[in-house]
């Protein structure tokens, strides 16, 4: 696992864990700190902030903005785009098919 993914799994435990009272979801928890930003983004592009608000289990792996800005120039951009909205669900969901 790379240090980047490392310090993102553990930013997120942290913020999950100091917003987890305040919180009634991983999307909220996400949205209420920024170093989420751009993952919020991806997710509410992909029609996905509806499902991780709802009852899980989930297991998120939560990129922090600096991953995503470690990614190829206009990566992020290119996703974010509706016409990419099944390529960024797939990237985000990762789910076996």
């Amino acid at each position: 696992m790379t240090n980047t993914v490392k310090a993102a799994a553990t930013a997120f435990a942290l913020a999950a864990s100091a917003t987890a009272g305040y919180a009634n979801n991983i999307v909220e928890i996400a949205a209420g700190d920024e170093r989420f930003s751009t993952l919020v983004a991806a997710v509410q592009a992909a029609g996905l902030a509806e499902t991780l608000s709802g009852p899980g289990p989930f297991t998120v792996y939560a990129p922090v903005n600096d991953a995503f800005a470690a990614l190829p120039e206009g990566t992020v951009d290119t996703l974010l785009k509706p016409e990419n909205k099944e390529q960024l669900t797939n990237v985000l969901a990762a789910l076996p098919r």
